[in-house]
């Protein structure tokens, strides 16, 4: 039992200084996708979006707006996702393996089950941190007046939980934890079958002996799981977007959408439905480097930390 927690812990932590270097990577693509998700600003694409973030305040402030709650996500959400479907794929193969059976004789299902399970527990540890990424990357593009200027990750987090209440800090929880489930089913299950499946081709070496150490084959695997995944997710990512990012109305003294549901219908039958897609492009080239950097750094720490490989 405590080894099974000290591989899990192992795991997790792995898992978050992965995501710490992909997402110092990414972030500026994030802050695109969310800017073009919410209402206030039509952009032209993620060219222009990224260009008028710039021109209105730097890199710095503009693309990086947002980077220390993008950390603090690392630590909440990305350690869950990756590190506990990293442990419960471990576990299903050690079964087979005391079972006599081939370590890899896992059901495509088990494993997107897998993903669905870590990716809604790190989802829902990780909203708050979730929202303060999207306050604090959307807060450039409101007028002067309008702004919330939050400090940091802290004061952004703190500020929601002393003005609008704690359980506000899981504002948008449903759709973030649906979308998590999506997300980390199609990218962790996709990307360790499609990894089975083209290991199984020899066209990048053999199991024990893979070309420029998995390299490509990593490449390949996450690449293709990305673009699956992005097609599930992205309506709950609009969603998800729109409802953390919404202020009272002051006239009426209520929020704009009142479920889920409310916001998923009024996007429809205000911008149609093609608009469920919107920042498709920056949430794809976002989540693809992010997702290929992740994991090949999660596999080859892991590899060095405990021998074993993560997918």
């Amino acid at each position: 039992m405590v080894a099974a927690a000290g591989a899990l812990v192992t795991k997790m932590v792995i898992a978050a200084f992965a995501g710490m270097g992909a997402a110092t990577i990414c972030h500026p693509l994030d802050v695109v996708r969310v800017q073009m998700q919410t209402e206030g600003a039509d952009f032209k694409g993620p060219i222009d979006c990224g260009s008028q973030v710039v021109a209105r305040e730097g890199i710095r402030k503009g693309l990086y707006a947002g980077i220390s709650a993008a950390y603090l996500r690392q630590w909440l959400y990305g350690s869950c996702r990756i590190g506990i479907y990293a442990f419960l794929l471990e576990q299903a193969q050690q079964k087979n393996i005391d079972a006599g059976l081939p370590k890899n004789q896992i059901a495509f299902g088990a494993k997107l089950l897998m993903g669905m399970t870590s990716g809604g527990i790190g989802s829902f540890i990780g909203t708050p941190s979730e929202l303060a990424l999207v306050r604090m990357s959307n807060d450039s593009k409101q007028a002067v007046g309008d702004r919330r200027n939050y400090q940091g990750v802290v004061d952004c987090i703190s500020r929601i939980a002393s003005e609008e209440g704690v359980t506000k800090l899981w504002t948008g929880a449903k759709v973030t934890v649906m979308r998590a489930m999506v997300l980390s089913a199609c990218v962790l299950g996709c990307s360790s079958e499609i990894k089975l499946k083209l290991t199984k081709t020899g066209l990048f070496g053999t199991e024990g002996n893979l070309l420029l150490g998995g390299l490509p084959l990593l490449f390949i695997a996450t690449l293709c799981s990305s673009f699956i995944a992005n097609i599930f997710s992205n309506p709950f990512d609009v969603v998800k977007s729109r409802l953390q990012n919404q202020k009272i109305d002051p006239k009426t003294g209520e929020l704009g959408y009142t479920s889920t549901l409310d916001c998923f219908m009024k996007i429809i039958a205000k911008d149609g439905v093609p608009k469920l897609w919107a920042g498709f492009l920056p949430a794809f080239f976002k989540l693809a480097p992010y997702t290929i950097i992740s994991l090949i750094l999660t596999e080859k720490i892991t590899m060095a930390v405990t021998g074993k490989s993560f997918l």
